[in-house]
């Protein structure tokens, strides 16, 4: 069994091959066969993934943590750091559903980019993203770890600019970078003052210096509190959510594996990883996690409701869903933090991957405003979208209601407004997640020139006429496309299964992911009947959110134009208070600073070279090249010298 734990290497081995063939050859290849070609690495890597997995179950709970080292890296003295990956339950599991949910999302897309120019290179910057991603997850050590951090980062601008031609994508791209450029700053220190305090930067080595030495809380605060700097700016946490729903501007497919199984979860991986650190922290720093993620959810839920385009409905609910895991995090619920991030990949990918089927059917429109009784036209893409919507919306017992009732049970043993918050983000989740099914699957076709927008949209009026309503042909997509639908939909509804809350003998994440969290998990502080009682309410709340949008959107009980205020619509103004903050005093600041720079920093510089090169220049005039001159100073000195010897003698 051990070796197949040594195969771990092999796992970003296949999408780094994908990245050099595809990059000697793509071109050569063509469509479809390059696509075909970096969906068979993935393939691989995510088979070589679950032989390691099966070798990783072949040990015993406390021997289940292996690190298989290949050359050593970096050796600067006392830093030493090697290429080595670590194959343990956590990075097992992230890269379980990074690699087969990564597969999917690649089979997909041969079919969503069919005819594009930029094929072969769509798919180089897909395999290069899930293999930075796989180093991120696997790496031994927090430089790795910061290797695929920055990795996945520069992927996201190449591939949400991609249709760079069109200024708002490229745009989107550069904000992205920009903005997660600032959570990488709170990474980088949090790593340079863990080796500072351990000694290194290897995640065993950090660890047992930390259980047989202990640190000072102060010490662990700063760098948990660095570390959620830059979970937030990956994880998308306010105030560094901006970035986000403007990645919508990249292709579906590039949405689907931003927002489910890779870049989005680093954060949370990363916080989930270090939590010995967490343990040893102030009692205020895991509380400022729990309440960053909840305000962030919160916040994100009601802006989704306002959000007609069908892609960043899902961008904000992704910000949400994070929001949860971030509360999971801060309660200690590490295994229910995994386990939403798990049940999140499938429904989220599932729905990502079906808005692109929807708008591949309804050729490029995304507003769904425009859509409309869709479902019997495009039969596969709703069913599987339904499957997605109830399980993210927590219908028992689709896998979303599993996860999201554990991390509500434990934001109630935590604070009961805390969970009383949580809950009523749950019950948007579910209103939302509704209105967007039932805009866009049910009710009159409103994709046929001349027909209304929604009612209670006072600007639809002016967007219904024949040149900006075009005759619409809906169709379903090819089997490319609907292939991982189906797959992603039957694990959207039996991914539950997976962490079962009614004895320990069920809970299989739980007792997998042991030997990562040490001791460090969260234990519920009431009994089964409460948890029972909590699970009913959770229940009761997302049908009542599910029953709102029907009455909405369906029997019209309320004008939706009450609910999407446009002040929800522009997202509370905190991009808007953002760009222009930057683009007016931010701006200024910069330019100052950069005169400060040129005219002071620089200036002293410069001055220097100055004042050196000028004293120079009179001395050079001494040097003469005369012998006579030359011994003449010499005899000069040796007088002076002689006086002043005498002088300190006291002759």
């Amino acid at each position: 069994m051990s070796t197949l734990v040594d195969l771990v290497w092999l796992i970003p081995a296949f999408p780094l091959a994908g990245v050099l063939i595809l990059m000697a050859l793509g071109r050569r290849l063509g469509e479809p066969r390059a696509g075909w070609l970096a969906t068979a690495m993935m393939g691989g890597s995510f088979i070589a993934t679950v032989l390691v997995f099966i070798g990783l179950v072949g040990h015993e709970g406390d021997e289940r943590e292996i690190v298989v080292t290949l050359f050593e890296w970096v050796p600067a003295g006392k830093l030493a750091v090697d290429i080595g990956f670590l194959a343990d339950p956590l990075s097992i599991t992230m890269a379980l559903f990074v690699t087969g949910v990564g597969a999917l999302i690649h089979l997909y897309s041969i079919g969503y980019m069919h005819g594009d120019e930029g094929f072969s290179k769509f798919f180089i910057y897909l395999n290069l993203f899930a293999f930075s991603m796989l180093m991120l997850v696997l790496g031994d050590n927090l430089l790795l770890t910061f290797l695929g951090w920055e990795g996945v980062g520069a992927c996201s601008y190449l591939l949400i600019s991609f249709w760079f031609t069109d200024e708002a994508n490229a745009s989107a791209g550069k904000k992205a970078f920009v903005t997660n450029r600032v959570g990488d700053w709170g990474f980088l220190v949090a790593m340079l003052l863990a080796f500072l305090t351990f000694g290194s930067l290897q995640y065993g080595e950090i660890f047992f210096d930390l259980e047989q030495n202990g640190v000072a809380a102060s010490t662990a605060s700063a760098i948990v509190v660095l570390l959620l700097v830059g979970a937030a700016g990956k994880s998308a946490q306010f105030p560094l959510h901006i970035w986000l729903p403007d990645a919508m501007a990249g292709p579906t497919p590039v949405s689907a594996l931003i927002h489910a199984a890779t870049m989005v979860t680093a954060g949370v991986y990363l916080l989930t990883r270090m939590n010995p650190i967490i343990a040893a922290s102030h009692d205020w720093v895991p509380d400022l996690i729990m309440w960053v993620g909840l305000g962030t959810a919160l916040m994100a839920a009601t802006i989704a409701v306002a959000q007609n385009d069908i892609k960043k409905v899902l961008a904000y609910s992704t910000v949400s869903q994070l929001g949860f895991m971030f509360v999971a995090v801060g309660s200690g619920a590490y295994v229910a933090a995994i386990f939403h991030m798990v049940t999140h990949a499938f429904f989220k990918a599932l729905l990502f991957l079906g808005a692109g089927s929807v708008i591949h059917g309804m050729d490029g429109d995304q507003d769904i405003r425009r859509y409309g009784g869709l479902a019997r036209l495009l039969p596969i893409t709703s069913m599987t979208f339904v499957a997605g919507w109830l399980a993210i919306a927590g219908v028992p017992p689709f896998s979303g209601f599993w996860s999201k009732d554990e991390i509500l049970a434990y934001a109630y043993g935590e604070n009961k407004v805390l969970w009383l918050l949580l809950l009523i983000t749950a019950i948007l989740t579910a209103f939302y997640m509704t209105r967007l099914v039932l805009m866009t699957f049910f009710g009159s076709p409103r994709w046929v020139s001349g027909d209304d927008h929604a009612e209670g949209d006072e600007e639809a009026d002016t967007e219904t006429d024949e040149d900006a309503l075009p005759h619409r042909h809906p169709h379903e997509s090819p089997w490319t496309m609907t292939v991982p639908l189906v797959l992603l939909a039957g694990l959207a509804m039996v991914a539950g299964v997976s962490n079962l809350p009614f004895t320990s003998d069920v809970h299989f994440l739980g007792n997998w992911l042991k030997p990562s969290l040490f001791g460090n998990e969260g234990h519920l502080s009431f009994g089964g009947g409460t948890q029972w009682v909590l699970a009913i309410v959770a229940i009761i709340g997302s049908l009542g959110g599910v029953s709102a949008g029907a009455a909405v959107y369906i029997r019209r009980r309320i004008d939706p134009a009450r609910i999407e205020h446009p002040f929800l619509a522009r997202a509370w103004r905190v991009d808007e208070a953002v760009t222009n903050f930057m683009g007016g005093p931010g701006r200024r600041a910069f330019e100052r600073t950069t005169q400060f720079d040129e005219q002071v920093v620089d200036g002293a510089v410069n001055a220097t070279g100055t004042l050196v090169r000028r004293a120079g220049t009179k001395l050079r005039s001494s040097q003469t090249g005369l012998v006579r001159s030359y011994a003449l100073g010499i005899a000069i000195g040796a007088v002076a010298l002689l006086v002043w010897f005498i002088t300190r003698a006291g002759f």
